[in-house]
């Protein structure tokens, strides 16, 4: 299930080239299923941070295989209202997120 209209990227292919410019990510695992919606004021800071760490503080993040960014100035606005959309639809949140997102 994609959550935004933009392309979908191999992980460890392409993160590393993303702008540090604010928007929205979603993470997924290798079945498409979405894991963890994000966001921050600079998306190559925090994909640098995901890369050089792989996930190592987060066992749930590590299933990590493709991802959707969006780069926004709305970025928080954005997230809370995919999490609203996501839990609407499935009645749960994506499997790295927890309620307090």
């Amino acid at each position: 299930m994609e959550l935004l209209d933009e392309k979908i990227h191999l992980w460890l292919d392409s993160a590393r080239f993303v702008k540090a410019k604010p928007g929205i990510y979603i993470l997924y695992d290798k079945k498409l299923d979405p894991i963890c919606i994000g966001e921050s004021d600079n998306l190559k800071n925090r994909f640098s941070t995901y890369l050089d760490t792989n996930f190592e503080d987060n066992a749930c993040k590590q299933k990590t295989h493709t991802y959707q960014r969006t780069f926004t100035t709305d970025q928080k606005e954005r997230k809370k209202h995919l999490l609203e959309k996501f839990k609407t639809i499935h009645g749960r949140l994506p499997c790295c997120n927890s309620e307090t997102d």
